[in-house]
């Protein structure tokens, strides 16, 4: 039974193949494939069997099940938000031993004058900071990495870096009007928030 997997190539029926060879093959989503287990032909995608496999392939199918709820999501910002705090104040103190040392003034940079300076560059690092580690193959920030959340499209695949970019834009919608765009995701059954839908992204949670 386990030796009895088909495919479709071209206008013609191929096989039988094992679990092992079907993987051994490179098997993309989208192939359909003839099942022992529902005798019914489908796309490799929807067949459980095959789950474990198109993850060690950096593929991971937005599902009800998987998609990460409001406070997976506003966890892993917390971390990040923190990580930020800290990476600043070590530039803090790097800059207070510049000035201890050298003499060199470095007040000026944190004046009332450079103020929304500072401020719009602190944006635009963690627009990009987002968007970069969104499109490797981490599929994530460090605040995902670590609670083990991945940005998808809706073919379970990593997002490429100009998807990202249009991603966290899209944000701006998400906060404005008391951050409604956000809590979108306790309402929408894969939890997408506005710029997820926006984006056509989906943020998923692994379970192993």
């Amino acid at each position: 039974m386990i030796n009895t997997y088909y495919l479709i190539e071209g206008n013609e029926q191929i096989g039988p193949f094992s679990h092992t060879e079907l993987m051994e093959r490179g098997l993309s989503p989208d192939e359909m494939v003839l099942s022992p287990l529902t005798n019914e032909w489908s796309a490799a995608s929807n067949l459980p069997e095959l789950n474990n496999y198109f993850t060690s392939q950096g593929i991971y199918f937005p599902t009800k099940v998987n998609a990460a709820n409001f406070w997976w999501r506003l966890l892993a910002y917390i971390i990040d938000y923190v990580m930020l705090i800290i990476v600043f104040g070590v530039a803090g103190t790097f800059l207070g031993f510049i000035e201890a040392y050298t003499g060199i003034q470095t007040e000026s940079l944190f004046d009332d004058s450079s103020d929304l300076t500072l401020k719009l560059l602190l944006v635009v690092c963690f627009f990009l900071y987002h968007s970069i580690f969104e499109s490797t193959r981490a599929q994530g920030s460090v605040g995902k990495i670590i609670c083990q959340l991945k940005v998808v499209d809706a073919e379970g695949r990593r997002i490429r870096l100009r998807r990202a970019l249009g991603r966290n834009l899209a944000k701006i919608l998400s906060s404005i009007m008391c951050g409604i765009g956000y809590l979108l995701i306790f309402w929408n059954d894969r939890h997408q928030a506005l710029h997820d839908q926006i984006a056509k992204t989906y943020i998923v949670r692994k379970t192993n």
